[in-house]
């Protein structure tokens, strides 16, 4: 997946809009949108999702003319958000489902939803990517990455992550297969949890997506990144697992966008032309990176993604998923 920062974004040639751009003699959408966007947030309010959404959406609907209505759907590691946005809400580009790619497409990969299938929607404009870490509270025991893998190896580590079928629990189960320490991975349902779990010793420790553990601050010690550390004290200038151990792993990343129903696309190829351009246009205005870091966003996080990165995000994802499912269905 190529990444792209914040400086060189504004450079990439990729289509924002996909098809529906590339389509000849479209029209702008007649009215669109008249009445305000719904969107299915499948976590809890107050997370980094959330964060995240609220921080972009107040310049896309300047951008859009309409404001976004969030519900929060918490739940089966995602998949009930997926479920009501698939099945409730109708396809006519006046709903959208934000949601964290990574996890939540590693979900499928773990069991396939079972009254849609995962084509029926797509991602089409990507916010961030966020490489997932390893993390122990301020107060904790294990003050190094030593002092974990030496615990691990005498009794099995009860570990905090916010979803089993995340990036970050991947890349703690391939750290328990390099050095041999025994993990046992317990969902804690969010990031606030998570993060929660560790500081107050619920978990040995925790991993996470790195984003909401630099919120934390102070309260949490970052003792690996699963992926470049591109923030370096911000994380303790942990180091990544492959500097570490020599592992060729992927980056377990955390990716948060906006998708829509298929249908809607096949359906109203105006309505997603505008919902692409207005997308596009809120990360040429500098204060969207004023909003993102308000809300506690990390800036070398945000990163703009359209249709076409979305889609080879989702397929990388689905890949990775069916490649490590027999450790996490093991964990």
């Amino acid at each position: 997946m190529k990444r792209l920062d914040r400086r060189n974004f504004l450079k990439t040639t990729a289509a924002a809009g996909g098809m529906a751009l590339a389509a000849p003699g479209i029209a702008r959408a007649a009215g669109y949108p008249e009445r305000n966007i719904n969107v299915i947030i499948p976590t809890r309010e107050g997370g980094g999702a959330d964060r995240n959404f609220r921080a972009f959406t107040s310049i896309w609907k300047e951008k859009l003319g309409a404001e976004f209505e969030p519900g929060f759907f918490p739940g089966a590691s995602g998949r009930v958000g997926y479920e009501v946005y698939m099945g409730k809400n109708e396809p006519d580009a006046y709903s959208l489902i934000f949601g964290n790619m990574g996890p939540e497409v590693l979900n499928w990969a773990m069991q396939p939803p079972e009254s849609f299938d995962v084509a029926d929607y797509i991602y089409f404009g990507r916010v961030d990517t966020d490489p997932g870490c390893l993390f122990v509270g301020a107060e904790s025991k294990l003050q190094t990455l030593d002092d974990i893998i030496a615990a691990g190896k005498e009794r099995k580590l009860n570990v905090g992550t916010s979803r089993m079928a995340h990036p970050a629990s991947i890349g703690l189960l391939s750290l328990g297969e390099v050095t041999g320490a025994q993990f046992n991975l317990i969902p804690l349902s969010g990031g606030k949890n998570t993060v929660a779990g560790a500081v107050t010793g619920e978990v040995d420790f925790s991993v996470l997506t790195s984003g909401s553990v630099i919120a934390a601050g102070d309260a949490v010690k970052t003792l690996l990144v699963f992926g470049e550390n591109r923030v370096g004290e911000a994380l303790d200038n942990a180091p990544s697992m492959n500097d570490v151990y020599g592992t060729d792993l992927p980056e377990m990343l955390s990716s948060r966008a906006f998708g829509i129903h298929k249908k809607a696309v096949d359906d109203h190829p105006d309505r997603f032309e505008v919902l692409t351009r207005t997308f596009k246009e809120s990360f040429d205005d500098p204060a969207l990176l004023e909003a993102y870091v308000a809300q506690k966003g990390t800036p070398e996080y945000l990163n703009y993604g359209g249709v076409e990165e979305c889609e080879a995000f989702k397929q990388a994802m689905l890949e990775l998923g069916a490649k490590y499912k027999p450790l996490l269905t093991g964990a």
